[in-house]
């Protein structure tokens, strides 16, 4: 586990020493001396102390909740965009311990890749010497947070003790045909010299990570077989109710499943054939060439060959953009169409993809827009044959100088017996010919390639496979992994480190005793991320990388939470994984079909105020600017005003923000509620440090409240926090808006998770406490009055209802609200001591409702404002004049409507 875990021995110290700090806490009279204005971050480190000694007491009745984060990498810093996540996911998982749920709320690092090995290049040092100072660093920082993350489950994934499990599931996915190796051509980044997986690359060709030119290459590789899975990885996205269209939508794209038709043209004068996926096989009749990906067989062949100007054209591809219509026609090469016999060019062309169908594709310049583009400029003055016609005169989809793309139009004339036909009865009629002459038949085809997971770089979990001359691939033993990285490797020089480690690379056989050779390719470190949600549950058991049992009964986690940027990589394959271990046994698969999710949150950026000098465009540092006057910053070299904008943060603009310092200044409580209350979860935040005064002022209002109630309280001799039996008007009105906000909250909290206007409505009701408590100071009727205990529990309604967000303000007020009654500290955390909406017990008090029937009033009825809709519709039918009125003189008019506006005492009827 990670080095910073306590002894037991230290942590039973502990444990008795801050023991005796709360009870030296509890029997104190210092509350009532207490300043009038909470320090921080003091308050924070006191009750972090506290929590750490104390785990919350009370046995969970509701069943599990597993909160999860997505795991960072261990960079040494937080930034703004750390602490939104992290303070949604602490949010979540305390309401869920209040609720009484056995709440997991774990915390790791993705502790391998290419920036660790990087920066450790960089600084001449031992990766894993870099990662561990960042792990720690980090570890210190969320701490400030008061994220309350299960630490005793923590880990890092370049822990042997973890990538050892990752081995081991790499052989179940080898020796069950997940796992393979084969040639293939590869996205190699030049820079950081390893291979890319396709998801890797963006789209105008560059490495994700380096932002090199990607090039490519021909290397034997390590494969996840993700195509075995991809129709139950897109169709069960219906099942994830609890995820964002968006990302769903986004993961069906990467999918790509399309059903259509697999079409094969022979090459004339060759005895290969050329398949072909289309989903327009109703325009086959206007085919008049072929497009080849520069991976196809065919143009490597040609490469290899020797044809210097194909070889030249590949070359030059890597700067093209994907929808370039540049293309290359390979010499003495034809395809044969399958039906009429006629022969096509073949070209090599930047917009066919190789990870779509095979690479492959028929163009038909009449009928798709990209085909159109590419013949006019790579066969100019040469006619489109078109062979889709509208199927009415009017059309508005065609105009005879562009392709005719619509699918309701009809087969022209000119296809023979085909005339006619829609489009759909046109591709049935020709696949059921192409069938016959064994030239192609239905097929559906997936966008998804099987998943590129080796990499040429050290800081990885090594490829627990052996390769000996004799044997061919073989398995490391489970009984000998880890497979562990070598201590001190030289990482100067091109190619694979691990290669170039003969002590290392050279072993003996596992079956014949021979000489062979380790893999030398480390894992894609989305392997590690993509199984490490498993691992938390059974954090200390070290035989298995999980047992079924608790895999079972905790997985699928109830609630993930991270950045949109991992909607389709890190998702994707985390489905793909947990699928495979379902169907292997390794877990129960849950209530959805094997899928590791069940609800997803993807959290907006965190984006900081930038400054730029209007006449240069230069981003200008913070002590460049004046900022006296928040609202009229001013350059301070020129006294002109600056563009102000919100981008994303970055050092280059000036505009991060250090968390640690932010923490400093404000405390953990208003850093959290104010990330909370800028914007909706899911939306873009604009950070401005200047509005945090508002939430400083509201927790200053409920602390000072807190003290003049729990002073009131102790001379009163209040024990408990129990309501008076009958209540008056203003006690009512006090306890309805006490319980209606705890009705929001619970919401906000457990479904909506609408936790900026969370925070809107403890400041309300924190408004409304203090003054109902103000009022009832002064009042001079019995309905005006409200007694102590009424507000003592609404103030600790209020306590216990924020405790989530503003972990050590709450706590700070619930110990002064127990000291005033004289009452043991207890946490205001207690498993399952969330509020539960609880009637109060006393007469009704009815007011008189003017009754309005299609707009004229005609009666009276005395009714409960906050009875529901049906009961006030009930009651006012069961009168004399509601049945004289709405029945009798209704003449067979049925009501429509009802109009209750709230605080206005009338009820409106519409009948028709």
């Amino acid at each position: 586990m990670v080095a910073n875990r306590l002894s037991s021995v230290k942590a039973r110290a502990r444990v008795l020493q801050q023991r005796l700090q709360v009870a030296k806490f509890s029997s104190s009279n210092a509350c009532f001396a207490a300043p009038e204005r909470l320090e921080y971050p003091d308050i924070d480190d006191k009750w972090a102390s506290i929590w750490h000694a104390n785990a919350p007491q009370g046995t969970p009745t509701r069943g599990k909740f597993y909160c999860l984060s997505m795991f960072p990498y261990p960079s040494g810093n937080l930034h703004m965009g750390h602490v939104r996540v992290y303070t949604i996911s602490d949010v979540v998982a305390r309401f869920h311990r209040l609720r009484g749920y056995e709440v997991l709320h774990p915390m790791g690092w993705d502790a391998f890749g290419l920036p660790a090995e990087n920066a450790a290049i960089e600084r001449g040092i031992d990766p894993k010497v870099w990662t561990m100072a960042n792990i720690k660093k980090m570890q210190g920082q969320m701490k400030k947070m008061l994220v309350s993350f299960d630490w005793d489950r923590e880990f890092a994934t370049c822990f042997p003790e973890y990538y050892k499990h990752t081995q081991k599931l790499f052989l179940t996915l080898f020796n069950q045909g997940y796992a393979y190796r084969a040639e293939a051509p590869v996205n190699w980044d030049p820079v950081d010299q390893t291979v890319l997986a396709n998801e890797q690359v963006d789209s105008e060709g560059r490495s994700w990570r380096s932002g090199a030119l990607v090039e490519q290459k021909l290397l034997s590789q390590w494969f996840f077989k993700i195509t075995a899975l991809a129709d139950e990885l897109h169709s069960d996205l219906e099942l994830l109710k609890g995820w964002p269209a968006s990302v769903k939508s986004m993961q069906q794209h990467w999918i790509g499943k399309s059903e259509g038709a697999e079409i094969i043209f022979a090459i004339k004068g060759f005895e290969e054939v050329l398949h072909v996926y289309t989903t327009r096989p109703d325009t086959l009749l206007g085919v008049q060439f072929i497009a080849l990906s520069a991976t196809h067989p065919l143009v490597q062949r040609a490469i290899l060959g020797g044809d210097c100007g194909i070889t030249e054209f590949v070359d030059k591809m890597n700067s093209y953009t994907k929808d370039s219509k540049e293309g290359f026609r390979l010499p003495e090469l034809e395809a044969i169409h399958p039906l009429t016999g006629s022969t096509l060019p073949i070209f090599v062309a930047p917009y066919v993809l190789d990870t779509y169908g095979h690479g492959a594709v028929m163009g038909v310049p009449a009928h798709d827009t990209r085909d159109f583009d590419f013949w006019k400029q790579n066969a100019p003055g040469q006619d489109c044959s078109r062979v889709i016609i509208p199927s009415s005169p009017n059309d508005p989809e065609y105009d005879p100088d562009r392709p005719y793309t619509s699918t309701s139009g009809k087969l022209a004339p000119s296809t023979g017996k085909y005339s006619g036909l829609s489009c759909t009865d046109g591709a049935e009629a020709i696949v059921r010919d192409l069938q016959a002459l064994g030239k192609g038949h239905k097929t559906t085809n997936f966008r998804i390639r099987d998943w590129l997971v080796s990499r040429q770089r050290y800081w990885g979990a090594p490829i627990p496979i052996i390769h000996c001359s004799r044997c061919g691939t073989v398995p490391v033993s489970e009984s000998e992994l880890p497979v562990l990285l070598p201590d001190s490797i030289a990482q100067a020089g091109s190619g694979s480190p691990l290669a170039r480690d003969e002590a290392w690379v050279n072993v003996d056989c596992p079956k014949c005793g021979g000489s062979a050779k380790r893999e030398t390719d480390t894992m894609d470190t989305f392997v590690d991320s993509s199984w490490y949600y498993f691992r938390f549950p059974d954090a200390d058991v070290s035989q298995v990388p999980f047992t079924y049992e608790e895999s079972s009964r905790m997985v699928p986690v109830d609630l993930y939470i991270g950045g949109v940027e991992h909607a389709i990589l890190h998702l994707l394959y985390s489905r793909f994984f947990a699928k495979v271990f379902a169907k292997q046994g390794l877990w129960s698969g849950g209530s959805l079909k094997g899928e590791p999710f069940r609800r997803l949150i993807t959290q907006g950026m965190v984006h900081g105020k930038t400054f730029k000098d209007p006449e240069t465009g230069r981003y200008l540092k913070p002590e460049e600017v004046d900022q006296t006057d928040p609202q009229k910053p001013v350059i301070k070299a020129t006294q002109l005003s600056p563009d102000i904008s919100y981008e994303k943060m970055s050092k280059s603009k000036y505009n991060g923000v250090d968390p640690e310092d932010c923490i400093a200044r404000y405390g953990a409580d208003a850093t959290r509620a104010h990330i909370l209350f800028q914007a909706p979860i899911t939306d873009v935040l604009q950070w401005d440090e200047s509005k945090i005064v508002g939430i400083q002022r509201w927790l200053g209002r409920m602390w000072r409240h807190v003290l003049a109630v729990a002073r009131d309280v102790d001379s009163s001799g209040i024990t408990n926090f129990s309501m008076p039996g009958k209540l008056t008007d203003a006690e009512l009105a006090l306890w309805k808006e006490v319980q209606a906000t705890i009705v929001k909250t619970t919401d906000a909290l457990g479904t909506t998770f609408t936790l900026n206007t969370t925070i809107s409505n403890y400041n309300k009701l924190t408004n409304s406490v203090i003054s109902a408590y103000t009022a009832s100071q002064n009042a001079t009727q019995d309905r005006d009055k409200i007694r102590l205990p009424v507000i003592l529990n609404a103030t600790s309604m209020l306590v216990k209802i924020s405790s989530p967000v503003v972990p050590a303000t709450a706590e700070e007020c619930w110990a002064t609200l127990l000291q005033a009654q004289g009452l043991p500290w207890s946490s205001v955390y207690e498993i399952g001591s969330w509020p539960d909406i609880e009637p109060i017990h006393q007469e009704q008090t009815l007011i008189p409702h003017n009754i309005f029937i299609n707009g004229k009033r005609r009666f009276s009825v005395d009714l409960d404002e906050n009875w529901d809709q049906d009961k006030i519709a009930q009651t006012v039918l069961e009168t004399t004049n509601g049945q004289l009125w709405l029945v009798e003189r209704a003449a067979g008019k049925k009501v429509q409507r009802i109009i209750i506006p709230r605080g206005q005492q009338t009820v409106s009827y519409v009948l028709k």
